[in-house]
């Protein structure tokens, strides 16, 4: 019953959505609005969203600094098992959904207040993320949807809501997409790009240049591992987030990190997305150098085998579930020996680990030579492939 509503916490960005909402709660429940903003990286978007929150009818709004625990307890591990979904996305937006739910579940505990809200559509794959997380963390959460209940159902009705109560409209006909902007990605839907035919203005980007316009010269980095994170930058400790930050500005001054792609979302359509990932794209990379000298062959196998189930809950927003839970513990077993150094390479758009060294390296020259040696019998290779090629024999002689 909306009357049981007395107070909501709602997830808010500033933008046109969470805009009419903070109104949309108080007209239609005639109830307390707190507004919740998670600082992940976005910069100066934070800026106006105190003014904008309390003008707009909200009581109070919480900004809270999240970017340290956002990369060292979410973006990190997800790092450390090498998640991508369907071959291209390194999961920008799905892995900040985790991190905002469970803030916004303390604040209001901390509020008393009776339920949360959030902006995501009914279409897309943030209501999942947010409502599972909301759920695993508080099962008795109310949970007030706007777009799966009120009657503006477009841009446009939205649009002239934000007019009738005089909320500034974020959504310009210069930029007409959304955005959602953290430290590891910024994500670009809707509007022009829901032609998947159209290719994406340069205009749009905002944490890259252009590979033509990047520099002719290449840049080289070394990046330091501790049992599967990365540590320091050219020898230069730094904290989880400053490491990534910086590796934004260096990938991105390399045209490096951009992805346009067409996704399966979770809820059953497939939508087209554009994203800017330069410091995760470097990381990654970096990783799996690293990996590649210290990972046993067979762990290693078995690790990846997992990627694809991981990098999909993530996607689906089951980060708190036990089987995300219980993959995160065995990709972690697999990282104890992850430590060293990569060096990476980088150019017009191309980010390649040129270099790898580490103490825990499993790579043996005196084995692995082309050359002359004495601890490799070749003659040892014909049993192994006999054996090997049993079955395939037995199976050719019965004609089969």
């Amino acid at each position: 019953m909306k009357s049981d509503i007395k107070k909501v916490v709602l997830a808010y960005s500033g933008g046109l959505d969470t805009s009419v909402i903070v109104r949309w709660l108080i007209e239609e429940y005639g109830c307390e609005v707190i507004c919740f903003a998670a600082d992940l990286g976005q910069g100066e978007e934070l800026a106006p969203l105190n003014k904008k929150a309390i003008e707009t009818g909200a009581s109070k709004i919480f900004i809270e600094d999240l970017k340290e625990e956002f990369v060292s307890d979410f973006v990190f591990p997800m790092l450390r098992a090498n998640a991508i979904y369907e071959g291209r996305y390194l999961l920008g937006t799905s892995i900040a959904r985790p991190l905002i739910s469970k803030e916004q579940i303390r604040i209001a505990q901390k509020e008393k207040a009776d339920a949360v809200s959030h902006g995501a559509t009914g279409k897309g794959n943030d209501q999942v993320r947010f409502e599972l997380a909301y759920y695993a963390l508080q099962p008795d959460i109310k949970v007030i949807a706007p777009w799966r209940d009120w009657d503006l159902n477009s841009r446009e009705s939205l649009i002239a809501y934000a007019k009738k109560y005089g909320i500034p409209v974020p959504v310009t006909k210069a930029k007409p997409y959304s955005s959602d902007r953290n430290l590891l990605h910024i994500s670009f839907e809707g509007g022009i790009l829901e032609d998947p035919w159209a290719e994406a203005p340069e205009d749009m980007y905002l944490l890259s240049v252009s590979p033509e316009k990047a520099p002719h010269k290449a840049t080289y980095i070394e990046i330091d591992y501790e049992s599967g994170n990365p540590v320091a930058i050219n020898g230069q400790k730094m904290s989880p987030a400053t490491l990534l930050a910086e590796l934004n500005w260096l990938g991105g001054e390399n045209g490096i990190g951009r992805v346009d792609m067409v996704e399966n979302r979770y809820v059953g359509m497939k939508s087209r997305g554009v994203y800017e990932t330069p410091g995760g794209t470097i990381l990654h990379e970096a990783h799996r150098g690293v990996e590649s000298i210290t990972m046993d062959k067979e762990v290693m196998h078995i690790r990846d085998s997992l990627i694809a189930k991981y990098a999909e809950l993530v996607y689906n927003g089951y980060w708190f579930a036990p089987e995300r839970e219980l993959l995160q513990k065995t990709i972690d077993e697999s990282q104890l020996t992850v430590s060293g150094t990569a060096r990476l390479k980088l150019y017009k758009g191309n980010c390649t680990v040129v270099g790898r060294k580490s103490e825990k390296s499993l790579f043996n020259a005196d084995f692995a030579t082309f050359e002359e040696d004495e601890v490799y019998n070749q003659k040892d290779a014909e049993g192994f492939i006999k054996i090997n090629s049993l079955r395939l024999r037995i199976r050719a002689m019965m004609g089969l």
